[in-house]
């Protein structure tokens, strides 16, 4: 009984601990989605890279805590599910937080290579929005075990995938009227391939969602298809 009841204790820290990690992934991309139309970005930007490590070592440390509790208790059936599915969202959730630096870079290239005549012609506004809310839902169904609400990420996810593709004809369309601002043109399209890649992050959460709780594997072969590229 008392091992039975220390699994269970050391099951409900882990769950702390990947929550913990959803909320500074979460404000990381909240964090670099706010700078990419702001004028005054240098600081917020060098904070949002200079802190990744913190997600790095948080990731580190929930990973071990799970394998170290499978090889202790060798647990079975729903609890080693469990312990499989938050070891793949812990690596999903370090992926995301990679990619809010990957945005904050790019409004740094954009700011550092653009003339006087750039104009940024794509409002990442709804597409950061968006992304956004698929994180919080993916989060929200982790934390209640809602298979339906994860059913509803995908649909999100083509949303995504839409103002991705809206953005890529946008800037190919700019960059002949901009020449002279084409690697700047070229970054700013890259944020959309970030916030795109940050759904389809999303969405392998959901994937593992549904598989903790119906037990059902999901796997779509449809990440990385899209007109842009």
């Amino acid at each position: 009984m008392a091992r039975h009841m220390f699994f269970h204790r050391e099951i409900d820290k882990i769950k702390r601990m990947i929550l913990e990690l959803s909320t500074m992934v979460e404000d990381r991309l909240r964090r670099a989605c706010m700078i990419i139309h702001q004028s005054d970005f240098e600081d917020e930007a060098q904070n949002i890279m200079a802190s990744d490590w913190q997600i790095d070592d948080m990731e580190v440390r929930i990973e071990e805590e799970c394998l170290k509790l499978i090889a202790l208790h060798q647990p079975v059936a729903r609890d080693l599910r469990l312990l499989v599915v938050i070891i793949k969202i812990n690596n999903e959730l370090e992926r995301i937080a990679d990619l809010a630096v990957n945005i904050a870079k790019r409004v740094v290239t954009i700011n550092k290579k653009k003339n006087k005549e750039f104009t940024p012609i794509v409002d990442y506004t709804p597409m950061a929005a968006k992304a956004l809310d698929m994180l919080q839902t993916s989060l929200n169904a982790l934390v209640t075990e809602d298979a339906e609400l994860a059913q509803r990420i995908f649909f999100m996810d083509e949303e995504v995938n839409a103002l991705r593709d809206a953005a890529y004809q946008s800037v190919v369309g700019e960059i002949q009227l901009q020449p002279g601002n084409a690697a700047s043109l070229i970054n700013l399209y890259l944020i959309s391939r970030h916030l795109e890649r940050v759904g389809d992050r999303v969405k392998n959460i959901a994937e593992e969602i549904i598989y903790l709780v119906d037990g059902e594997i999901i796997r779509n072969l449809d990440d990385e298809e899209g007109t842009a590229d």
